[in-house]
């Protein structure tokens, strides 16, 4: 199955349990297709967790899911070596070794549990009892946050936040939306979602994507976007190289699941405040927000 019909027939399936929220899901499935990690935040209750867990339902991969609270350990996600009753050393591998993975509520964990998922999001391997163990392919990774200051909650080191390929926020729904949303649920019980595409299909669109074209053109609009993010008055800190790298797969992979054969410059403003979101650190003083100081940048680079 090609990525333009598979995101078509997963879309379809999902919305037996969400209602609206198109433009996410699609974010959504391109970071699948780009072989990245994501990060959903919003406020609780606006189905963050639901539509991860429905798009997983809808591939044949397994799919694990860890709460975030603040005693979990390292040792809770990625597992640890015990010594059985023979003397022998074993592993009891944690729910990060999945296709599919789940951290709810990541900004609730402490920073040292954080921290232990570098290795994993980066390297996809564990390093557990002197040996790195390599993660199941395909291996993304999907993680709620609260946005910060709401209790309970911590920030997201920079350092962790820029492993992840994509911040997407989730809003609340608009109110035709909750009414759907209210119908959806009287037949939830009723309704099964099917699988639609295998491990198979997810590694070879990841594949596919590599080979779309990135025209050169592109190729300077992104890194001059990203290089303003670093002179933007408003902003502390810019956007890492991570974010170049980000740009290229996304647009790639937004162009695969499009049935085109190359990227542009539309979809890469149709990224920007995804990509760039969580790798900028704003300015207390400045008077804006992170999304100001993108749409600012987009609204003034010549195209």
């Amino acid at each position: 199955m090609d990525a333009s019909s598979a995101y078509k027939a997963v879309l379809q399936e999902m919305k037996k349990h969400i209602a609206g929220k198109e433009e996410v899901i699609e974010l959504m499935f391109i970071a699948v297709v780009a072989n990245g990690h994501v990060l959903l935040e919003g406020v609780p209750g606006v189905a963050k967790t639901t539509m991860t867990k429905a798009l997983a339902d809808t591939m044949q991969a397994d799919f694990k899911r860890v709460q975030g609270t603040p005693d979990l350990q390292p040792k809770d996600i990625v597992g640890y070596t015990y010594v059985d009753e023979h003397n022998n050393i074993k592993l009891n591998k944690g729910p990060i070794f999945t296709n599919i993975f789940l951290i709810d509520e990541m900004n609730r964990m402490q920073p040292m549990t954080m921290s232990a998922l570098l290795e994993t999001l980066e390297e996809r391997q564990v390093s557990i009892g002197g040996s790195d163990i390599q993660l199941p392919k395909p291996f993304i990774a999907f993680s709620t946050q609260n946005p910060l200051r709401i209790e309970g909650t911590e920030p997201l080191p920079k350092v962790l936040a820029d492993r992840f390929l994509m911040r997407i926020n989730v809003d609340y729904p608009s109110m035709e939306e909750e009414q759907a949303m209210l119908k959806l649920k009287e037949s939830e019980e009723k309704v099964a979602v099917n699988k639609i595409i295998s491990t198979d299909d997810i590694l070879k669109m990841q594949e596919d994507a590599k080979h779309i074209q990135m025209p050169d053109d592109v190729g300077e609009y992104i890194t001059r976007i990203v290089n303003a993010t670093r002179k933007d008055i408003h902003a502390v800190m810019g956007a890492s190289p991570r974010a170049d790298i980000a740009f290229m797969n996304c647009a790639k992979a937004k162009a695969l699941v499009e049935g085109r054969t190359s990227a542009t410059k539309e979809d890469v403003r149709f990224l920007a405040r995804a990509v760039l979101s969580h790798r900028i650190v704003v300015r207390a003083t400045g008077g804006i927000g992170v999304n100001g100081i993108i749409d600012g940048i987009l609204a003034t680079m010549p195209s």
